[in-house]
This record gives structure tokens, sequence and C-alpha cells, in this order.
């Protein structure tokens, strides 16, 4: 069974919504689960008839929001750095955090280490499309700046996590741009486009509104705009809710309405709700790091677990490896 080291003290809200969704994870999937944290913390949470099945491994200190990234490097009795080390000496077999992102995704590229010809790992978001598709976004975050060579290398670990991991038949790649003509772009997507041209299921160029509109599934940009279009697309989700919830609210007719329209706007959360994948794949380095959001919740959590069972049961890394080798050769 898969070994998941959990950092049960980075969240938001503290450790119980992170044991929580470990105890949801646990009654649906079958895992080894490693909370790593304070046990005096940690314990209250877990029925007996889990202990069993949880493996505590005790960590003083925890790496808060406001602490510097590189600041992790030197805490090696915090949760996230703990964690990151069970699996970079074979003790655990993925990570699940919802603690400090920059924190977590440099233990992670230094103390697990990145894949066998891979630079800069990417950090991997699915996007809600038309038609019940998701399209899988990176990198969101990891490196705001980028060569062309860094854009070649998320293709290829785009195509193969899209292809493994949400069992995508031969998926269509789009490097983001601000057009859809060859010439358009900037000096490094323009060097990038014509690398990837002879790219196995490569499209060319795609714009910001391809991401939603089903005709892509995976779409490249450095790590600077990755993160601005995530946090764009959440800020439009999240005004256009405000706005429909104030217009309903303003005429008795349409509160009427929404009464009958409750399913569909229940499934149009789902569609928009971030704790339905529970977390991004750190998606380059050797094993497996799900990154959560801060504010995630029990789901969330759960979520994230079954996301990094999926990644490891894969063998994705293995297929990125392959084909970045044979690419490099060329």
């Amino acid at each position: 069974m898969a070994r998941i080291a959990i950092d049960a003290m980075g969240g938001d809200f503290g450790c119980e919504p992170i044991v929580k969704g470990t105890l949801q994870a646990l009654d649906e999937a079958a895992f080894n689960a490693v909370l790593v944290g304070q046990s005096s913390q940690i314990l209250p949470f877990i029925p007996k008839k889990y202990l069993s099945r949880i493996t505590i491994v005790e960590a003083d200190d925890v790496i808060d929001m406001n602490d510097a990234a590189t600041d992790a490097l030197k805490r090696r009795e915090s949760s996230i750095y703990k964690a990151v080390d069970l699996a970079k000496n074979g003790n655990a077999d993925a990570v699940v955090s919802a603690g400090h992102s920059g924190a977590t995704m440099s233990l992670a590229t230094l103390r697990i280490g990145r894949l066998k010809h891979v630079s800069r790992p990417a950090l991997v978001t699915l996007m809600p499309a038309k038609n019940g598709k998701r399209t899988v976004l990176l990198d969101v975050g990891a490196n705001t700046d980028c060569r062309a060579e860094n854009l070649i290398e998320f293709a290829v670990m785009g195509h193969y996590y899209a292809r493994d991991v949400l069992k995508i038949d031969a998926p269509r790649t789009g490097l983001l741009a601000n057009g859809e003509e060859p010439s358009k772009g900037n000096e490094v997507t323009k060097e990038a486009f014509k690398k990837l041209s002879s790219f196995e299921g490569f499209i060319g160029n795609v714009e910001g509104n391809n991401i939603f509109d089903g005709s892509v599934d995976v779409v490249v940009c450095d790590g600077f705009i990755g993160n601005l279009v995530l946090k764009s697309s959440e800020g439009v989700a999240s005004a256009i809710s405000y706005f429909l919830k104030d217009y309903i609210k303003r005429s008795p007719i349409a509160i009427t309405g929404a009464l009958l329209m409750r399913k569909v706007f229940k499934l149009l959360k789902k569609e928009t709700d971030y704790a339905e994948f529970g977390g991004a794949p750190l998606i380059g380095i050797k094993g497996c790091v799900i990154v959560g959001h801060g504010k995630s919740n029990a789901k969330a959590i759960k979520n994230a677990i079954f996301q990094a069972i999926r990644y490891i049961d894969t063998g994705v890394n293995a297929h990125i490896e392959k084909r970045l080798g044979e690419y490099k050769e060329l």
C-alpha cells in the first residue's frame, strides 16, 4: 500500500481539518497514513479505531505562512521538513501539505531532488472546461522566470500527467500566448514553439479563453503567467457568485427561480471548488508532493491524499524521464 506523509500542522486552521480529512480518506481507500506534527494536538482528533492504521511522527516546529521559504531548509524539526525527509529516505511514497507552499516546494526540490532530465519542477492545477473536462495548466507558481527549455519540459510533464493520471488518451498540448499565430508571444514562447512543433499532440499557441472551452488538454506557461491566470480565474468565479446572490436577493421571482435551480448551483459550485481536487502536484521531482491550499478543509485533504495515491500508482515519473531522455538525445 502507498505510504502518504501528511503535514498535520501546516494549514491555516490547525491540525483538525487535516486529521479529519485523513480519517475520511482511510474510510475510502487502503493506504498507510503518516501524520507529521505535534502528537498532543493530533491525537485528540483520532478515534481509537483508527490508531492502528496511523503512524505519528513527532515534529515540534511549524513553518508559518509569514516565514521565508528559505528558512525551511534550516528548521529540521518542522513538520514539513520531516514529512519531506520521510519521502527522501524512502519511508513515504508521497507528501501532502496544506502549509507554506514555498517552503514545501523548496524542500521537495532540494531534499527529494528532481527527476533525471528535469531542470525545474512545475506546479500543476486543473481548470474547469466545457463538457465536464479539465484542462491541465502548468506552471502555476513554482517558476516565475523560465527559458524555452523549461517550457518544453513542462509540455512533456503535462502530457504524461494528462495521459497517465487523468486517463486522456491523446492529450492536446498548447503554449499560452497572446494569439494563436506562430508569430505571437514573447521571445521565450516563440523559441519554445519552434522546438515543440514536432512534439506529440502539440497544437500550437492557445489563448486564455481556450483554457476553458475544451479545445486543449494541457496548457503550458511560466509560473508568473500561470499564477496570474489561476488567481484571476478564482477572482472571476467568486465575483460571479457574489453578483448572482446579490441579484437573486433583490427579486422574489429570482429567489423562486434560484430555489428551483438549487441542484444546478450545487453542480456549478462543484466545478469551481478547489476542495474537489485537494491540491496541486509538484511535478518533476522524485516521488510525489501535493501542495494544498492553506484554507483546505477535510474534504480537500481527503482528495489531496487520493490524488497522491493515483499519482504513485500510474508510474508517470518513469514515463516523464524516458521521454525527456529521448528528447535530450535529439
